[in-house]
This record gives C-alpha cells, sequence and structure tokens, in this order.
C-alpha cells in the first residue's frame, strides 16, 4: 500500500458543541459547509479547495465525550494564506492564539483552540 496524503480528521460531538464548531471551523478557519452522504447521525463535511478535510459527526444522546483525554492526538494544522487579516479576525473575534515562525523555513504558525478545546495550527508561508 502507498499512502497518498492525510483524507479528513473527524470530530465527534454532542450536538450543541458540533454546531460550535461548525461555526468555528467556517468562520475562524474558512471552510465551508459541503455535501455529506446521508448517515443515520448528523453531522457536516467541512471542505477547502473543494475536498471535504474536515468531518463533524453528532454523539448520541446517551455517549459520554471526554475533553482534554491524555491521548496522543496534539493538534490538526492548516494551510492558509493572509496571515494579517487572520490575526485582525482572531483578535476582533477574542480569541487568544500564540503566533510562531518555523526555524530554517519561511513559515508563521498560529496556534488556537477550537470550541472542543482542540488544538489547532494555521500555517502561513511568508
Amino acid at each position: 500500500m502507498t499512502t497518498l496524503g492525510l483524507a479528513h480528521v473527524n470530530f465527534h460531538a454532542h450536538r450543541a458543541l458540533l454546531e460550535e464548531m461548525k461555526e468555528f471551523y467556517c468562520d475562524v478557519v474558512g471552510l465551508e459547509v459541503g455535501p455529506r452522504p446521508t448517515f443515520p447521525m448528523p453531522g457536516y463535511w467541512l471542505y477547502a479547495g473543494g475536498e471535504p478535510i474536515v468531518h463533524l459527526y453528532q454523539a448520541t444522546p446517551a455517549e459520554t465525550r471526554k475533553r482534554d483525554s491524555d491521548g496522543t492526538f496534539d493538534h490538526v494544522a492548516f494551510t492558509c494564506r493572509d496571515c494579517p487579516a487572520v490575526e485582525a479576525s482572531l483578535r476582533n473575534r477574542g480569541i487568544t492564539y500564540r503566533k510562531s515562525a518555523v526555524p530554517g523555513a519561511k513559515t508563521v504558525q498560529l496556534f488556537l483552540k477550537d470550541p472542543a478545546g482542540n488544538s489547532v495550527e494555521l500555517n502561513f508561508s511568508t
């Protein structure tokens, strides 16, 4: 088998948090809601460049979802453009972030949290 790339990241949350996450990933990260198969549980597929890269899936009412677990997942990263505009948008929304430069590369990174507490990295070529 040859792996060609990462297909998507999937987040699983109760309905209210799922809606907050959809708004975050669309309004803050810049993804767009697009077509999704008719799975039994509600959710969203969020697209970038015509590809569904973030899947949001509703947990059942009886499910217990752990937040801030001791798992190995650290963050999800997105390739972005127009860092100054994104920084202005984050400041206007009151979203806390940390800015960093990748040593030896022409890349600036912004690190922030989504509504579920997942770490999000936004990468900008300089």
